[in-house]
């Protein structure tokens, strides 16, 4: 079974860890109806299209750091959405306010695009935030690991590929991720992947430009963060390496780290060493284009890694051999036949999601007065939005 750090709270079918600090999902409880009275959460605006009027709380799905996440019905459509709903009193500061817009921001972006969860609409109250987004469904490729364990090759290879497919469409567009892990990666009903949570995401890298946060989850940060050099989408490369070898293996490359009994080996300073230092072993189990290509993201070295050659980056990961039965046109317009296909009874089955969620009550705490009156509301203004597609198409149901 994969091995990743307790540190990160997940969210699960939505996306994984927020931008910054972790919670552990609340204790168990029976699953009853919205108990808080709408009236009070009514959208800020009586502009905006839509506001939490307009759609019915149904279940719990996740919960992280700074949101809590539902599954919701437009009521006059009748269809399910995810609904991401974020306290504005915990985004308090200018880096907060800036994640949120760029995480709307590649909603947007992301929309449309088979491999990516996009975004349907935004509104506000006065004390929240409201995503609503596509629900997908079929579990994340960490529910499905635990499940079997490791994956077969051919299955590793399509799910690996729509990946790259989907973070090339975000390189192309000068976005780098930052946050692919197991639990970020989504089937839909038919197993095509969908990566979600965009909360880590950096806009603007074109023309060689780099970055330098150092934010990402802990098992799945490249060696260039942890050095403090500039990076780019160098550090999706060897994210993807990390996941592919976790899909392969069962385990992660670093899991050393929480499985020993000296607590001297289960820090995080710890993994960081190992991350920088260890030489990665090619599991025994892994056929030989597959250790190739592994070899390739894995590189310690982001000029050297696979798909890191500003020239033909992604054109020499399209045409490793590792992807060799890959046609790529059809994969991107989804005519290859996904290797598992969830079993999913019904639009709003929750059978691939975790019941410490999906059993907590469903209500939205009482808003303090105190707190509203604290929050400017000016920083969150133009936050509302109605993707204009998705709309008409809604119009015609």
């Amino acid at each position: 079974m994969p091995v990743l750090p307790p540190e990160q709270s997940k969210l699960p079918g939505i996306g994984g860890a927020e931008a910054n600090g972790s919670s552990q999902p609340s204790k168990v409880a029976k699953s009853n109806t919205l108990t808080y009275e709408l009236g009070k959460e009514a959208s800020k605006s009586s502009e905006n299209c839509l506001g939490l009027q307009d759609f019915l709380l149904l279940r719990v799905i996740g919960r992280g750091s700074y949101a809590k996440v539902l599954q919701v019905e437009h009521k006059r459509t009748k269809r399910i959405y995810a609904m991401k709903v974020i306290k504005k009193d915990l985004v308090n500061d200018d880096e907060d306010i800036d994640w949120v817009q760029t995480e709307k921001h590649v909603f947007e972006t992301a929309t449309n695009y088979p491999f990516l969860v996009g975004l349907h609409s935004c509104f506000q109250s006065e004390s929240r935030l409201f995503f609503i987004i596509e629900f997908v469904n079929g579990g994340d490729l960490m529910f499905h690991m635990q499940r079997q364990r490791r994956l077969p090759e051919e299955h590793a290879r399509f799910y690996a590929a729509e990946i790259c497919l989907a973070l090339n469409f975000l390189h192309e567009r000068g976005i780098v991720y930052r946050d692919l892990k197991l639990d970020n990666v989504l089937l839909d009903a038919e197993g095509h992947i969908k990566l979600t949570d965009y909360g880590m995401c950096k806009e603007g890298l074109f023309s060689g430009e780099k970055t330098n946060t150092f934010c990402g989850t802990p098992n799945y940060i490249a060696p260039e963060v942890l050095r403090g050099e500039d990076y780019d989408f160098s550090v999706d490369w060897w994210a993807l390496g990390v996941l592919m070898f976790e899909m392969l293996a069962g385990r992660s490359p670093f899991d050393v780290v929480g499985q020993a009994d000296n607590p001297d080996v289960n820090t995080e300073d710890y993994l960081f060493q190992i991350i920088l230092e260890k030489t990665i072993r090619m599991p025994r189990s892994v056929s030989v284009k597959a250790a190739s290509i592994l070899k390739g993201f894995l590189n310690k070295n982001p000029a050297e890694r696979l798909g890191c050659h500003s020239e033909a980056g992604f054109s020499d990961i399209q045409s490793h051999p590792f992807f060799r039965t890959i046609d790529w046109d059809q994969l991107e317009q989804k005519q290859i036949a996904p290797p598992y296909k969830p079993l999913i009874r019904s639009e709003r089955d929750l059978e691939h999601f975790d019941p410490a969620f999906t059993d907590e009550p469903v209500q939205l705490t009482p808003d303090d007065p105190k707190i509203i009156a604290g929050i400017d509301q000016s920083e969150f203004d133009g936050f509302e939005y109605v993707n204009p597609l998705l709309m008409s198409l809604e119009d015609c149901v």
